[in-house]
């Protein structure tokens, strides 16, 4: 809006609109201005939601995927370690099963009853989550055998 405002004061300036003229048309353009600004963080904070709901249906599904092979007697091939920061994916690490032991002392961030936690559903054959962490910033860290 500061076209609108410059042209508006430009107006007054040169004479051909009053001060008490302006004002009105001032007040208008500020709160347009704020109701814009207004709609912009709604419509971004809207999007981080559905952002956050989509990712959740994607583990819902993976999920039930991970309980369909779980039901048939597969056993997982692979752990897969996922870490998201606001919202974007930085790590996507498939491990194969074989090689989780070693590969757990290598995980910046994982303390020692995590590492025990993914190596006991490892032990056991387990299919799905093991540890499903996320922030309200959009970050997370989602571990799970495949």
């Amino acid at each position: 809006m500061p076209d609108e405002l410059e042209t508006i004061l430009r107006l007054v300036a040169e004479g051909k609109l009053s001060a008490d003229e302006a004002a009105p048309i001032i007040d208008a353009l500020t709160r347009a201005s704020e109701l814009e600004g207004d709609a912009r963080r709604h419509a971004g904070r809207a999007q981080r939601h559905a952002d956050r709901f989509g990712r959740r249906i994607d583990r819902a599904f993976a999920h039930a995927e991970d309980r369909v092979d779980q039901a048939l007697g597969r056993q997982g091939m692979h752990l897969r370690i996922r870490v998201t920061e606001r919202g974007r994916q930085v790590v996507n690490l498939n491990i194969p099963i074989g090689l989780v032991e070693k590969a757990l002392h290598f995980v910046p961030g994982l303390g020692g009853d995590q590492r025990e936690r993914v190596r006991d559903a490892v032990r056991a054959g387990a299919i799905g989550p093991i540890i499903d962490v996320e922030d309200e910033d959009g970050g997370g860290v989602l571990i799970t055998v495949e």
